[in-house]
C-alpha cells in the first residue's frame, strides 16, 4: 500500500476534474441576461491577469501567487516576497510588462511593514516557467509608498501600463485624508513612472519637490481600479467615505479634491462639501450614493458583448454586483448591474472576450461571464 501523501497540485487537479462546472444565469437591472460559470475558488483572491497562453496569474491576499489553467487547476508560484497581511493589506495587483512575451517581466504590488508603519510596494520579477513549477526570479524594487504610516487600510496599489509603456500606480490615502493634498507625501496620488521605476521628465509636477515629480494626479482617496481606454485616456475609480464612490477621467496635473470635497459624508455623519461647491477641483464623471464600494476595473474591447465595447465593468464589494458603466467619450453613467449575492473584488477581460470576475473573501470564486439567453 502506497502511503505517500499526494502533492498540492495533484489534490487541486483531482478536485477540479471531479467537480462539474457550476453555471447559473443572472438577469441585470435593465433586463440583460448573462451566464456565470464557476472555474475555480480561492482564499481571499485580490487580482488576476492573463498570460499569452490564456492561463492566468491570481493573487491571494495572504501572500500566494497562483498559476491557474483554463480548467481551474492551480500551481503556486514560488519567490513571492513576504507581505504585511492584515486589514486591507497583503498581496495585491499583478500585471504583465507590455513586452512580457519577450522579457517575461511581471509586476506585483503588496503591503510591507517598515519603519513608521506599513506601506505599499511595487516590484518586478521574471516569471520562470521552465522547471516543474513556476517561480519568480530577479526581483527588483520599482516603487515604495512614502511615507509609511500606521494602519492597514487604503493602500490602493493597483497597477496599469499606458499605451506608451509608462507605469501607473494608484497610491491610496492610507485613511489619513490630509496627505492627499500634501505634495510632500505620495499618499492619495496617482503615480507615473518608467517601467524600471525611474521618473519621466515630462510628469506634470516638476516644481513641487522630488517626490512630487512622480505624481500624475492628486487629491484621491482609495483607488481600487485603473484602466486606459482605446484612446489612451486614463480612468480610475475610488471609494468615497460614507457613500460618494467615484469614477474619474484622470488627466495629468489634476486635483480631484479629497478630502476637501466629496459627494459623500464622513462616517461620523459630518458633511463634506460637494464637488460643485469647489469648481477648482475635478468633479467625478459619475458617482454613487449609496456606495457600491468599487473594486476591479475593465474597459471592454471585445466582440462577445458587442454593445458593451468601450464601456467599463466594475466590481462592487458593498454593492455585491458587477456594474456596467456606459462610457461615451468623456462622460460616464451606470447602465446596469448584475447581482448574485457575492462581493465582487476583481474584473478582467479574457482573451476570448468573456468577462472574468473574482469574488471576494474566503472561498471567492473565479467566474467566467458570457452572454445568456432570456428565459
Amino acid at each position: 500500500m502506497n502511503t505517500t501523501a499526494p502533492t498540492l497540485a495533484a489534490l487541486v487537479l483531482t478536485t477540479a476534474l471531479a467537480s462539474p462546472a457550476l453555471a447559473f444565469p443572472v438577469t441585470g437591472t435593465a433586463g440583460t441576461v448573462i451566464e456565470a460559470t464557476e472555474i475555480a475558488s480561492f482564499d481571499e483572491p485580490w487580482a488576476m491577469t492573463f498570460l499569452p497562453d490564456a492561463t492566468m496569474l491570481v493573487t491571494q491576499k495572504a501572500g500566494a501567487l497562483l498559476h491557474v489553467k483554463a480548467d481551474g487547476t492551480q500551481t503556486p508560484v514560488s519567490g513571492v516576497p513576504e507581505v504585511a497581511y492584515g486589514g486591507q493589506g497583503g498581496l495585491g495587483d499583478v500585471v504583465l510588462h507590455p513586452d512580457f512575451a519577450d522579457n517575461g517581466l511581471v509586476y506585483l504590488s503588496y503591503a510591507e511593514a517598515g519603519r513608521g508603519g506599513n506601506g505599499a510596494v511595487v516590484i518586478r520579477a521574471r516569471l520562470d516557467t521552465s522547471g516543474d513549477s513556476p517561480a519568480l526570479t530577479d526581483l527588483q524594487r520599482i516603487w515604495e509608498q512614502m511615507p509609511k504610516v500606521r494602519g492597514e487600510g487604503h493602500y490602493s496599489h493597483r497597477i496599469a501600463f499606458a499605451p506608451d509603456g509608462k507605469l501607473f500606480i494608484t497610491s491610496g490615502d492610507r485613511q489619513k485624508m490630509d496627505p492627499a493634498q500634501d505634495m510632500a507625501s505620495a499618499l492619495g496620488k496617482v503615480i507615473r513612472l518608467n517601467d524600471d521605476g525611474t521618473v519621466p521628465e515630462d510628469n506634470p509636477y516638476q516644481t513641487e519637490g522630488d517626490l512630487a515629480k512622480t505624481f500624475w494626479s492628486v487629491g484621491h482617496r482609495n483607488m481600487l481600479g485603473i484602466a486606459f481606454d482605446a484612446d489612451g485616456r486614463l480612468w480610475t475609480h475610488e471609494m468615497g467615505p460614507r457613500h460618494g464612490d467615484e469614477i474619474n477621467l484622470t488627466l495629468a496635473g489634476t486635483n480631484h479634491g479629497w478630502p476637501i470635497v466629496s459627494n459623500g459624508n464622513h462616517y461620523s455623519g459630518v458633511a463634506i462639501p460637494d464637488h460643485d461647491t469647489r469648481p477648482e477641483f475635478n468633479a467625478p464623471e459619475a458617482f454613487w450614493v449609496p456606495s457600491i464600494a468599487p473594486a476591479g476595473f475593465a474597459l471592454y474591447s471585445a466582440d462577445l458583448f458587442e454593445a458593451w465595447k468601450g464601456d467599463a465593468l466594475i466590481g462592487g464589494l458593498a454593492g455585491q454586483a458587477l456594474v456596467h458603466v456606459d462610457i461615451d467619450g468623456e462622460s460616464a453613467r451606470e447602465a446596469e448591474r448584475f447581482e448574485w449575492d457575492a462581493r465582487v473584488r476583481e474584473v478582467e477581460q479574457a482573451p476570448d472576450g468573456a468577462i472574468m470576475v473574482l469574488e471576494d473573501g474566503p472561498g471567492g470564486r473565479l467566474l467566467k461571464i458570457t452572454p445568456g439567453s432570456p428565459s
